[in-house]
């Protein structure tokens, strides 16, 4: 009897030494701050990201990036075809997730026939594009934001960039770096 009282005091007053029962979040888990992504500017190539073959990550002197060596581009052929680029992230249950990107056009065109559609699918909520982009988006980097709400569960949420060009009406690449994928 006297070993059982010793333990109940014990675990009496280890809850009151850490401020009594957890409610909410553990320690371990993720907290709703900071950049979740592991390759946001394409430093790593296409690590963490699924792409097209021709989606191509680089650095060019003549092109630099938004920050750092590497971004990448799509189209700029002048040639019917679609390029993709998409990564998917999991945000925690009570996080709010911001998706920032840069985007730089650089055009021969003068009508809207190459586009960039940058969509954001969320769990929970149905697929969106939220951005169609063409020969008017301008030859100088760009920011972009996609906020996603907050959720009371853990969801995924896959943002995607589709270049679409068509031949014979001029040459379009879209530059794309830092996409980053911030919990608040």
């Amino acid at each position: 009897m006297k070993a059982f009282v010793t333990t109940a005091w014990a675990a009496a007053l280890l809850l009151l030494a850490t401020g009594g029962l957890s409610h909410g979040r553990s320690a371990a888990e993720t907290p709703c701050t900071g950049q979740i992504h592991a390759n946001p500017g394409f430093e790593l190539g296409t690590t963490g990201w699924t792409a097209s073959p021709r989606t191509v990550v680089l650095g060019d002197v003549t092109r630099p990036a938004h920050t750092g060596l590497a971004y990448a581009t799509f189209a700029g052929l002048d040639v019917t075809r679609s390029d993709l680029l998409r990564t998917t992230v999991t945000v925690p249950a009570g996080c709010d997730l911001t998706v920032r990107f840069w985007v730089r056009t650089t055009t021969t065109e003068t009508t809207r026939s190459d586009y960039l559609n940058v969509g954001l699918a969320v769990t929970g909520i149905p697929p969106k594009t939220r951005f169609s982009l063409a020969y008017d988006g301008g030859s100088q980097w760009r920011q972009y934001s996609m906020p996603t709400g907050t959720a009371t569960t853990q969801r995924t949420a896959t943002a995607s960039f589709l270049a679409s060009e068509t031949a014979g009406n001029g040459v379009t690449s879209f530059d794309v770096d830092d996409v980053t994928f911030t919990l608040s």
